[in-house]
């Protein structure tokens, strides 16, 4: 697989990209140039990884399709240094609910717009950008379809910051699920697709680092959320900005 690769800091699905530096992996001699991605590590919002974390902190888990999706132009900045990141945003529909938390913030969504990892430029090429994704999780493009587990983040701000609308956030990591063809693990994943066997193969190479998403891989919605009714949820602790600050 060839990628560049930018280490980089971020939180939730709408990580922020701070480069510190990159590398080049080469194809193969003669084989087909695969796609090429920009990787970047992001900080979970939320415990992502278990069944328990779901319960936990999820609102609902969905499964969801992508419709559309919206680039979001670059700063002028960005544009004017010639580099930089091109946002975009990736509209939802809700196929079918899964699972619901009996006290959840709000029923869940008919659809939504997710803040999606885009693309980005250099030497001022903002016509041919290349792709950007964050390590273990879906770029979330459309005709595909999702598992999501997702949660109501309301209203917030800091001192001085514009203030955060409300909105349907993940939990993290391990709360996007690749799930074309009604089978979990199978579909796109950091960009690329990925094959039901090779979420199994991932899953069986994942030892001590075996989450929920590893112990379904291969398996059907129904499934999941036979799997999640059966779980007890975790003591729920604070992470980020209280869900009911308000801003002055």
């Amino acid at each position: 697989m060839k990628r560049l690769t930018y280490i980089a800091t971020g939180i939730g699905l709408a990580a922020a990209l701070a480069v510190a530096g990159f590398a080049t992996v080469n194809a193969a001699d003669g084989a087909p140039a695969p796609r090429r991605v920009v990787m970047a590590d992001g900080d979970d919002r939320l415990p992502s990884i278990t069944a328990t974390d779901w319960v936990t902190y999820a609102d609902h888990v969905v499964v969801v399709s992508a419709t559309s999706e919206e680039t979001i132009p670059p700063a002028q900045i960005e544009i004017e240094r010639g580099e930089g990141l091109i946002g975009r945003k990736v509209k939802l529909e809700v196929k079918k609910v899964l699972w619901s938390r009996e006290d959840a913030a709000q029923p869940a969504p008919k659809e939504w717009e997710y803040n999606a990892s885009g693309w980005t430029f250099t030497e001022g090429n903002l016509n041919s950008p290349t792709a950007t994704a964050i390590y273990d999780r879906p770029r979330i493009e459309p005709g595909h379809q999702y598992i999501l587990a997702i949660t109501w983040e309301g209203r917030h701000c800091a001192e001085g910051d514009t203030p955060e609308p409300a909105k349907w956030m993940g939990l993290g990591e391990g709360s996007e699920l690749p799930f074309d063809g009604d089978t979990i693990g199978q579909g796109e994943m950091e960009g690329h697709a990925q094959s039901a066997a090779e979420a199994r193969t991932l899953a069986a190479d994942a030892g001590p680092d075996t989450g929920l998403e590893e112990e379904m891989a291969g398996n059907s919605a129904d499934a999941l959320a036979a799997k999640l009714k059966a779980t007890q949820p975790g003591e729920r602790q604070q992470f980020g900005p209280p869900p009911t600050a308000t801003c002055g």
